[in-house]
């Protein structure tokens, strides 16, 4: 392995998500955006947890083997309600169907999320969990959310920080989980791996690359 490059970023998410990139911004990281180019249909879906866990593990590591000095996050997140597994709409329809399917009822939000450092040999990966009870929908507010595209570049057809926000009666476990990135372990891990420090340059001044 080639671990040469002294060049290479201290610490990156590979993921193009702007949520997850907010989430470490807001959290005072410096970091660079190197997002994963993987095929997430050669992860064959299996249990829940399992599944998100192997997805973040494959993103990360496809980053991470390019820069092998990094600290490189991978992240998946997925709803699941009733035993069905909810990405991310292609249609108005299955848009309208997935919101019509999770109003009045409680689901969750699996973020699978992996970290590792390949010249250091260290790498954890975790799901994190989190409940999420909608209010019961009309159709005109269905309508009405459906029309303003939030919808379409997420898990579930909803943005609990955006104008989804309106949809979500309460929730019960971490907040960023369901925005993305459950950034309680996350920066846990990291600190604990001496990754970030309130000493160094890569927390004082909190900036993003790409």
């Amino acid at each position: 392995m080639q671990l040469l490059n002294r060049q290479e970023p201290h610490l990156i998410l590979a993921s193009k998500s702007p949520r997850r990139r907010y989430l470490l911004k807001q959290a005072g990281l410096s970091f660079t955006v190197i997002p994963a180019d993987f095929d997430e249909s050669s992860i064959t879906p299996t249990e829940p947890t399992q599944y998100v866990r192997k997805l973040a593990e494959a993103k990360a590591r496809e980053v991470a083997v390019r820069y092998p000095r990094s600290w490189v996050i991978g992240a998946d997140t997925i709803v699941l309600i009733d035993g069905t597994i909810l990405g991310k709409p292609a249609s108005i329809a299955e848009a309208r169907t997935m919101l019509n399917h999770l109003s009045g009822k409680t689901h969750q939000v699996l973020t699978g999320y992996a970290i590792l450092c390949l010249a250091k040999e260290r790498s954890f990966s975790e799901a994190v969990q989190t409940a999420v009870c909608f209010k019961k929908l009309t159709g005109k507010e269905i309508e009405w959310y459906i029309r303003s595209e939030e919808p379409f570049d997420k898990a579930g057809a909803y943005a609990i920080q955006g104008l989804g926000t309106f949809i979500v009666k309460s929730i019960n476990g971490s907040y960023t989980n369901v925005v993305g990135l459950p950034v309680c372990e996350v920066i846990s891990f990291l600190i604990q791996e001496g990754a970030i420090g309130f000493d160094d340059d890569h927390h004082k001044h909190p900036t993003e690359t790409e």
